[in-house]
């Protein structure tokens, strides 16, 4: 009835109280937000896109760090008897697509036995239109193989690695070198006779791609190959660390049997069978050597020509 203030939850009064739970809200929106931020910094703004975008592309400019590796790119080995090979040599490999409904022949069977045992590979199956998706086009014969990127050394990781184990840097510098084989052979040369690792140039030179890795014999997962924007600067770089750069050549004013200073620390610069040295690596190289040869041949295959100078430094070394 009106006037009966015993009511539950009636107001007997006009005037509004503090609220429960506000918390100062009401208060804190009073206050200063400080002053209005610069449009470049305004999210959303056209400016601060421009900004962020700018960023970007600063960080992208920015050099790699002095120590670590680089990667390379994947690749895919097709065909029945290139997987398997690549697979039996020990090729480092993610991934064994294998076509649904194939002809199950032995080299298949063997593919995927030689995958199982490594334990470490993922068996796929795929529809011949995806293997032709991912391989362009080859002639894939229903198994393909992909293998991971090489991760490849900095040059300062190379003489770091032979001061750590107290021993004067031995390393084997290619110019030129095209022919994966011919690095895969270098780098089992280098392994065999106690080098450090082996420097390739980005362009014009071969990488180490599944061919290099067959040819190294497995010793590409023990010595390091580092892949460098400019050869040249590379060298520099190596002679003011202390070693000599010894460049291999056909008209070399040294033999490779004379020169004294191949039993300290050095690089061994060497090649393409064809065109020899580039005029700016042959310049930039301290000695010029050559290889003797009674027998008259004009010139030696590069994984040929570094095993016989590694051996030569290997003997001096004792």
């Amino acid at each position: 009835m009106a006037g009966n203030s015993q009511r539950r939850n009636r107001r007997t009064s006009n005037k509004k109280g503090m609220q429960v739970g506000s918390g100062g809200q009401r208060r804190r929106g009073l206050e200063g937000k400080g002053p209005t931020p610069p449009a470049s910094a305004r999210k959303g703004h056209k400016k601060n896109r421009v900004a962020n975008a700018q960023a970007k592309q600063a960080a992208a400019r920015r050099p790699a760090p002095r120590r670590g590796g680089v990667k390379g790119t994947s690749e895919m080995v097709v065909g029945r008897n290139p997987v398997y090979e690549a697979l039996r040599d020990g090729v480092p490999a993610v991934t064994l697509y294998v076509q649904q409904y194939i002809d199950n022949d032995e080299r298949v069977r063997d593919a995927l036995k030689l995958a199982s045992e490594r334990g470490n590979i993922n068996l796929m199956e795929a529809p011949r239109p995806e293997l032709d998706r991912m391989t362009n086009g080859l002639n894939h014969q229903g198994l393909v193989l992909q293998v991971p990127p090489y991760e490849y050394a900095h040059p300062e990781d190379l003489t770091a690695a032979a001061y750590d184990n107290n021993e004067d840097p031995l390393i084997v510098a290619l110019d030129g070198v095209t022919d994966p084989r011919n690095l895969g052979a270098i780098v089992r040369s280098v392994s065999a006779f106690g080098g450090h690792g082996v420097v390739v140039p980005e362009r014009r030179a071969a990488g180490m791609t599944a061919g290099a890795w067959k040819s190294s014999a497995g010793t590409a997962a023990r010595t390091p190959v580092s892949r460098v924007t400019n050869l040249t600067r590379a060298l520099e770089g190596y002679q003011k660390a202390g070693l000599t750069v010894v460049g291999l050549a056909a008209d070399g004013e040294h033999t490779v049997e004379d020169l004294e200073q191949l039993g300290g620390p050095v690089v061994i610069v060497i090649g393409s069978e064809g065109k020899g040295l580039g005029r700016l690596v042959g310049e930039t190289c301290d000695y010029r050597v050559r290889i003797s040869m009674p027998g008259g041949a004009e010139s030696l295959n590069a994984g040929v020509a570094a095993g016989i100078v590694m051996y030569e430094v290997a003997r001096r070394r004792g």
